[in-house]
């Protein structure tokens, strides 16, 4: 089963995708700041990091830079997932290593899209 690291830190929110992407058929892997999901990227090595950018703490962009650093992560797909939506906001994703964003707040279908971008040998796996 293909693994979706889901880095939120607000608990509802975090819960929401957490089941979404399970409904998906992906197993997600909850962290709850940007730390905790570097930490889960180098021990879990997902499919895929849904990252939040606005987190206490290391933010979306400072961990999407960790891990484009580190050799055993920086291949992994980081799908930022942001309520900023400006250009320069977006561009700083990208340059921080992102491999593309989702702005805040999405459907379950443009989530279930996303996903089908950055992991398609799991297209037949999805609803």
């Amino acid at each position: 089963m293909k693994k979706v690291l889901i880095v939120e830190d607000h608990a509802d929110m975090r819960e929401l995708l957490t089941w979404q992407v399970e409904l998906m058929g992906f197993m997600p892997i909850p962290a709850k700041h940007g730390k905790e999901g570097v930490e889960k990227a180098i021990a879990e090595k997902p499919d895929l990091v849904l990252m939040d950018i606005m987190m206490p703490g290391m933010d979306g962009w400072a961990a999407a830079r960790e891990l484009r650093a580190n050799p055993e992560t920086k291949s992994i797909p980081i799908l930022a997932a942001t309520a900023l939506f400006r250009d320069s906001d977006l561009k700083t994703c990208i340059e921080a290593g992102c491999n593309g964003y989702i702005v805040k707040p999405f459907t379950f279908q443009e989530l279930q899209g996303k996903l089908r971008e950055f992991i398609p040998q799991a297209n037949g796996s999805l609803p």
